[in-house]
């Protein structure tokens, strides 16, 4: 028996709004697993469910091949680490991090706690209270009490959101150790997208309390299988077209009377109309008629109409012939001048970093600035 945490059809109804819908997902033994979505999508109420602080409307939660929807939340092998850490502001570190352990009736805690204080890095600091730590410090000694259970899966409910951007990127990193060490399952709900490609061995988007797609980062980020996913995780240039024949295993493309290629096991849909994507960075601006066509599909007579420099890269908006415009990133390598607004220049990509998804879906799907949370 594996110790997988499955639900199983499981949905959830708050008076007349569906938050969760019939949803079926496996989260694998000792995996980093996200829940990545926007506000509302129903990602932390399928946390909660799993926590037992929900009861499904419907369907069920197994662990280890064990019904556990029906367990009351502190008899459930899960333990869960909040946004605002909920650490007892009486208690020192220590004795925070050993709480559950002297719920238990475990004598021998010493040991214990030090190895895991250890673990997360604060074996100096057991006797400050919560108020002497710094937010990452908190942090660290809620995911120490939470683990000192040793549960067979951990929650994380959007555990880095009260950080500032720095210190969430190292605390990622660390989240990733500490549970490649500890072996547990983690299950981390979050509207970041970066955290969750930083951590997660496999990332399940949710939109509308509905999984849109489910995989690792690569390649959900390198073939999206909807709009609303390409939109999602990352930037995408979205163009209307229409699929015109098959040649060689590619599809042939009609993109406002331009001619591309594209490999059929990167289409989602073979015939017909259709959004033809690519990501800025695949995307290659060059001077009009500068360079030859080696195989890249191209998209001539276009004009830059935006630079902005940020550091590592640029971007540019380049203004196609029918007045879309799409992003270009270029990293800054030096290797050649920048261009300039105004300029004339040619798109150019390979057929493989291309991908094609059903017309019928919205193009903005997923594209919303996501600020805050309370999925």
């Amino acid at each position: 028996m594996t110790g997988d945490l499955v639900l199983s059809g499981i949905s959830k109804q708050f008076g007349g709004h569906r938050a969760v819908h019939e949803l079926d997902l496996t989260v694998p033994q000792g995996e980093f697993f996200a829940l990545l979505g926007p506000s509302g999508c129903g990602k932390t109420t399928t946390l909660r469910m799993v926590a037992g602080l929900e009861a499904p409307t419907s369907g069920t939660i197994s662990l280890a091949g064990q019904d556990i929807a029906g367990l009351r939340p502190y008899k459930r092998p899960v333990n869960t680490v909040f946004q605002n850490y909920a650490l007892f502001p009486h208690l020192d570190t220590f004795e925070n991090v050993a709480f559950g352990l002297r719920r238990r009736g475990v004598k021998e805690v010493k040991q214990k706690v030090g190895e895991m204080l250890d673990l997360v890095e604060l074996g100096a600091y057991g006797k400050r209270k919560p108020s002497q730590l710094s937010g990452g410090q908190q942090q660290r000694v809620a995911l120490a009490r939470a683990l000192i259970n040793r549960p067979q899966v951990l929650l994380l409910d959007e555990p880095l959101g009260a950080l500032d951007l720095k210190l969430r990127r190292q605390m990622q990193l660390e989240l990733k150790r500490i549970q490649t060490e500890v072996g547990i399952t983690f299950v981390h709900v979050t509207h970041d997208q970066e955290e969750a490609m930083t951590m997660a061995d496999t990332i399940a988007v949710m939109n509308a309390g509905v999984i849109e797609q489910l995989g690792s980062p690569a390649d959900l980020y390198d073939l999206p299988a909807t709009t609303f996913v390409a939109n999602f995780l990352g930037q995408s240039n979205l163009v209307r077209a229409t699929i015109t024949g098959q040649t060689d295993g590619n599809l042939v493309i009609d993109v406002h009377g331009s001619k591309v290629l594209v490999p059929v096991a990167r289409c989602r849909v073979t015939e017909g109309d259709i959004w033809m994507g690519i990501r800025p960075e695949k995307v290659f601006l060059a001077p009009a008629d500068t360079e030859h066509n080696n195989g890249s599909n191209v998209l001539r007579s276009a004009v830059v109409t935006d630079v902005s420099y940020v550091g590592v890269s640029t971007q540019y908006l380049a203004k196609l012939p029918w007045g879309q415009e799409l992003t270009v990133f270029e990293q800054n390598t030096g290797a050649r001048e920048a261009l300039k607004v105004g300029d004339a220049v040619d798109l150019q990509w390979q057929p493989s970093h291309t991908f094609v998804l059903d017309a019928a879906q919205d193009a903005l799907a997923g594209v919303e600035d996501v600020t805050g949370d309370a999925g």
